[in-house]
């Protein structure tokens, strides 16, 4: 089957302009023979209308160029479909196109769209909202949310509201409940991934699969200021193990964990983010894994 490909351009992604993107990416899928179309999002693009034109175009694959946010949008058109989803990484962080291996580098990673080869990856659900990289609660969801207020985008930006945000957070209430078991903590923030990292290779879950059918969960409790950047040094450095949840659960300042699916009342309404983009907060959160649900394009 002749390979028909949209490619669906954040033009705000990242900090360089896409007008050379889009005549590279042109000349490339002429050359190969491949039919195409070029999107560009704006602010009121969504999954159900990108699904639809995919539908219409008859697309074999949905190729998101831009950072987590397009990848998630294009991800959520494929679902439940034959396209393939492929990344050309050209966003801020670029979190999930890291995790797979994709290079950074358009030009390399449009080889990986040519090549065509793809994996069975998961996703997963946040209540009624879909996930394919990372979720979050707390400190790291009010940095996202002051990040998508800048005009400027970049990892400098970013990292300026993480260190505004550091200074402002506070530990929230949250019941956390997995199976049968359930208890409550004080924290700064909870990160549940399905890939391994916020982006920029800062790898709050190290040892995440996009592939393992798995939840990586990451609850980073109350504990005094100071020690709060240690803490956190220790979790993105690896330095922090898996564990079974009720190991020593109580007595730890981070705790690592591994499951399914997991349910969070989140007793303070603290902020919450999904791939980076800032949703409304709610009181009840369920996050569940849909495994091998994205053919995802892979070196």
């Amino acid at each position: 089957m002749k390979r028909r490909i949209l490619f669906v351009i954040n033009p705000i992604a990242g900090t360089r302009s896409k007008k050379d993107l889009e005549g590279y990416l042109t000349r490339e899928a002429e050359k190969d023979g491949f039919e195409y179309r070029i999107y560009q999002t704006s602010r009121h693009t969504n999954a159900h209308a990108l699904q639809h034109m995919a539908e219409e175009f008859t697309a074999t694959d949905l190729i998101a160029c831009g950072g987590d946010g397009t990848v998630n949008l294009v991800a959520h058109a494929a679902r439940g479909t034959s396209a393939r989803v492929g990344i050309i990484p050209v966003g801020s962080g670029n979190g999930l196109a890291r995790a797979a291996g994709i290079p950074m580098r358009p030009a390399a990673a449009y080889q990986v769209v040519r090549a065509g080869k793809t994996a069975e990856t998961d996703s997963f659900a946040v209540n009624r909202h879909f996930a394919c990289m990372l979720a979050g609660l707390g400190y790291d969801a009010a940095v996202a949310e002051r990040f998508a207020r800048q005009e400027r985008r970049g990892l400098m930006t970013y990292t300026r509201q993480a260190l505004i945000q550091f200074f402002k957070s506070h530990p929230y209430q949250f019941e956390v409940c997995i199976d049968d078991f359930s208890f409550f903590t004080d924290a700064f923030f909870i990160s549940v991934a399905n890939s391994n990292q916020y982006g920029n290779n800062v790898t709050i879950a190290p040892l995440a699969s996009i592939s393992d059918g798995m939840l990586d969960i990451v609850i980073v409790q109350k504990m005094p200021k100071a020690e709060l950047p240690f803490a956190l040094l220790r979790q993105v450095s690896g330095n922090n193990r898996l564990r079974s949840l009720a190991d020593k659960l109580g007595k730890r300042h981070v705790l690592y964990f591994q499951a399914r699916n997991i349910q969070v009342r989140n007793l303070q309404y603290a902020p919450l983010h999904i791939d980076g983009d800032p949703v409304p907060a709610e009181e009840e959160i369920s996050f569940r894994i849909a495994p091998r649900s994205i053919r995802l394009l892979v070196p």
